[in-house]
């Protein structure tokens, strides 16, 4: 299973929680580099991350994330 984050709407959500990548990576206990490789749909995340993630930017998993 992969989960790649829908990167505009990832993005979007992160911008309009006023969260910049550094403040969400140390908000989800993830490194910055990681965020950025999310946001470009370099890296795929588990499904805890992806949790997690979408709890911080309160929305659900399904709204930022594709799941294959």
């Amino acid at each position: 299973m992969k989960i790649l984050a829908k990167r505009d709407i990832f993005t979007r959500s992160r911008i309009i929680k006023g969260l910049s990548q550094r403040e969400l990576a140390s908000r989800s206990e993830l490194s910055h580099a990681y965020i950025s490789m999310i946001e470009r749909g370099e890296k795929s995340v588990g499904p805890a991350t992806a949790k997690r993630l979408s709890d911080l930017l309160e929305k659900n998993v399904e709204d930022l994330f594709n799941i294959e």
